[in-house]
């Protein structure tokens, strides 16, 4: 039952065309103003939200048997017969490495099939540890010339040629179990000295550089790992780039 009060109010309204404020919608002056969560900008469904980079791409590798078009390009460059391993006995190993930028590359090494998980293997270490390389081609993209795939800082592994200061010896590059990693960070020293320009400013070992390797290095440990042996070991000539399946 509407009491007087009550009834006075409403036909107070009716004549003035106004509502009474119910008493739960007046402000308490003595309390700020909240605002509703709904109402701020960062919680709106249209505000803009960075999208996070992709995470970088992980190691890669495979291999496979030489083609027949490698398999020419090979014949009288760095293949010939009487080399001591047949193109059959050969295979191509497609890696990621890290450039010298910090950037994904992918690089071809040919190395012999009993080793090529090994090198796998040591890659993905290398990855994982930014190992920067330069680059890393076959030696034929150089003509099978050894001196020029060093001067070019290339990575490379086959190449059937005689051991370095040798006419009657096959380097272990012969046989596909050997890599030359960064050769002109890494040079190969006789008695004190290179015959590359760009690797004179590497003659100082104490220093750690990019690329550079040095004994204790975690890129030496992981050869070890695999059980190859490092020419950064030798006495003279020292081979810092060589990393080889075989002994000296």
């Amino acid at each position: 039952m509407l009491t007087r009060g009550a009834l006075a109010l409403a036909a107070l309204a009716l004549l003035t065309g106004c509502t009474a404020d119910p008493v739960t919608t007046r402000p308490d002056p003595a309390r700020p103003t909240v605002s509703s969560p709904t109402s701020s900008p960062a919680a709106s469904p249209t505000s803009s939200v960075p999208t996070p980079p992709p995470p970088p791409a992980d190691f890669t590798a495979s291999s496979r048997r030489l083609t027949a078009a490698e398999q020419a390009a090979m014949r009288g460059v760095s293949w010939h017969p009487g080399c001591p391993v047949p193109l059959a006995d050969l295979r191509v190993v497609r890696l990621a490495f890290h450039d010298f930028a910090g950037r994904r590359r992918t690089g071809r090494l040919v190395v012999h099939r009993d080793v090529v998980a090994d090198v796998r293997r040591v890659f993905r270490r290398l990855w994982r540890l930014d190992y920067p390389i330069r680059r890393m081609r076959p030696v034929e993209a150089y003509d099978g010339d050894d001196f020029a795939s060093i001067e070019a800082d290339n990575t490379s592994a086959f190449n059937c040629r005689a051991k370095t200061g040798s006419s009657t010896t096959w380097s272990h590059h012969a046989y596909g179990r050997a890599i030359d990693l960064n050769p002109l960070e890494n040079p190969y020293v006789l008695h004190g000295r290179t015959t590359h320009d760009g690797s004179v400013p590497y003659l100082d070992r104490t220093t750690p550089r990019p690329g550079v390797l040095i004994e204790g290095d975690p890129v030496v440990a992981a050869f070890d790992a695999i059980g190859w042996y490092w020419g950064g070991r030798w006495r003279d000539p020292v081979d810092h780039q060589h990393f080889s399946a075989m002994p000296s």
